[in-house]
């Protein structure tokens, strides 16, 4: 399956359905009078997130939606049938931005959020709505209101607990396969994740989402390399992991770049707890370990753990402290009694 952050669509909600005129006719009923329904509601536009789907690349196939309009009304005060609403279903994380990309509409970010993005329109009036004391034959009717339409994008930020940042070739890659069922692809050359990746980790009877993005090089931010716009998909990340490769030229120097990458990208990124590990650290010998250590820790004013994902050295330590940052899970706080933010629900 394809990957697609980023799409444009249209929408368009249900116009309603015009009113009828009519008469009663009936025998030995000298005065029938107007009968003539309202028309039916249009059909909504309504997005919905659900679980299961972690792309978007169905609306570059389809990216036209419109509501049906509601049917007319009929004699004998019948109301017309109201249009069907049309679901759009989404990836929890999906976004609804405005055509210029400036203002969010919506923020899906958990499964079975339901919004009523664009309202049909109501249905007209019929003929016998207008009878009066004074009109006692009216033959105007409604027309109905029209839907509302929109140009919109939408933008998927994957929902993780922990993001992997680094340079290209830190083992970002060889980490998330070493402690996830994810399969990510790995090669002795820069960029070879193109996408983002996500992976499930189990340790010590807890479960959390691990994100891991392409790699940033120095001015990715002003569109370097594959550029910044995969950082969106760790805003939501409670934590960040910094992987720095110890066969790097300046390990010092390329945490100073992704640092500096996060702060001009913004949304609060440089803010995360972070957690700082120096990765392939079984091709270096103790001595070296620490002085790097002690170099990036000077820098950092952090912790910094020795790690290898192609061994699983120091795997246990970096997941105790990635979890530890997390925190306690929904249902552990549940238990625990633990006060959380209230969640709404807007039943349609």
């Amino acid at each position: 399956m394809h990957f697609l952050d980023q799409a444009k669509i249209f929408v368009r909600s249900g116009a309603g359905g015009p009113g009828a005129v009519s008469f009663r006719r009936e025998k030995f009923m000298e005065y029938g009078g107007p009968d003539g329904g309202n028309g039916g509601k249009g059909g909504d536009i309504i997005f919905e997130a659900v679980p299961g789907l972690n792309t978007l690349i169905d609306f570059r196939y389809t990216q036209h939606f419109r509501a049906p309009r509601g049917s007319g009304g009929a004699g004998a005060n019948r109301t017309g049938p109201g249009g069907r609403d049309l679901i759009i279903r989404v990836p929890v994380g999906t976004q609804v931005l405005s055509e210029d990309k400036e203002t969010v509409l919506a923020d899906f970010t958990r499964p079975g959020q339901r919004e009523v993005f664009l309202r049909g329109g109501d249905g007209g009036r019929g003929n016998a709505s207008y009878k009066t004391s004074t009109n006692r034959a009216p033959r105007q009717h409604g027309t109905g209101w029209p839907g509302d339409e929109a140009w919109v994008w939408l933008r998927l930020k994957l929902l993780a607990d922990a993001g992997l940042v680094g340079l290209p070739n830190a083992g970002k890659s060889t980490f998330i396969n070493a402690v996830t069922n994810a399969n990510a692809k790995v090669g002795a050359y820069a960029f070879t994740t193109t996408r983002p990746q996500l992976g499930v980790v189990s340790h010590k009877q807890r479960e959390f989402v691990v994100a891991d993005i392409p790699g940033l090089i120095e001015g990715a931010a002003d569109g370097a390399g594959i550029g910044d716009r995969f950082l969106g998909h760790i805003e939501r990340c409670r934590v960040l992991l910094h992987l720095i490769d110890s066969h790097a030229d300046d390990p010092v120097a390329a945490y100073r770049i992704v640092r500096g990458e996060l702060e001009a990208y913004g949304a609060d990124l440089a803010e995360k707890p972070e957690v700082i590990a120096l990765n392939k650290a079984d091709l270096l010998d103790e001595e070296l370990t620490e002085a790097l250590i002690a170099e990036l820790e000077a820098e950092s004013g952090a912790q910094v753990l020795p790690l290898s994902g192609a061994t699983g050295q120091g795997l246990e330590a970096v997941l105790d402290r990635l979890i530890e940052a997390i925190g306690p899970s929904e249902m552990h706080a549940q238990d625990t009694g633990e006060d959380e933010e209230p969640r709404e629900w807007s039943p349609i």
